[in-house]
């Protein structure tokens, strides 16, 4: 099977999102989402809005996904890939909480889990985002 081919000319899709860390009870935990729309689980993450920056972004999304309002601690890397033969590239971002509401599903993400980060890297449906997980 041939990988698709990439639209060369299509402008590169920027997104940003975040390794959302709290304390639970059995150690720090990081939130990750799971989409039935693309049945897979996931960092929180988004595309850029016009006039953001790759920061704002990863804020914005994290709380639109989580419910939690959050602050920067540390840049935490970037994956890269195609997505429907258009290039994507997502930075991410460490970060705490601020404030935090209680979670419910919406039209992008069904259902939010904390786990710590051996048990989040296994759920993770992509490799470039456990990459990212110390």
């Amino acid at each position: 099977m041939n990988a698709p081919q990439l639209d060369l000319k299509a402008p590169v899709v920027e997104a940003a999102g975040g390794i959302l860390w709290r304390t639970g009870p059995t150690g720090r935990e990081i939130a990750i989402i799971y989409r039935a729309h693309y049945n897979d689980w996931t960092l929180p993450k988004g595309k850029r809005e016009p006039g953001e920056t790759w920061q704002e972004t990863a804020l914005r999304e994290v709380f639109e996904e989580t419910g939690c309002q959050a602050q920067l601690e540390s840049f935490a890397g970037a994956t890269a890939y195609a997505f429907q033969a258009i290039p994507k590239v997502v930075l991410f971002w460490n970060m705490t909480i601020l404030n935090a509401r209680s979670f419910f599903p919406n039209k992008e993400v069904d259902a939010l889990e904390w786990l710590l980060p051996d048990l989040a890297k296994e759920k993770l449906s992509y490799e470039a985002e456990r990459n990212l997980i110390p």
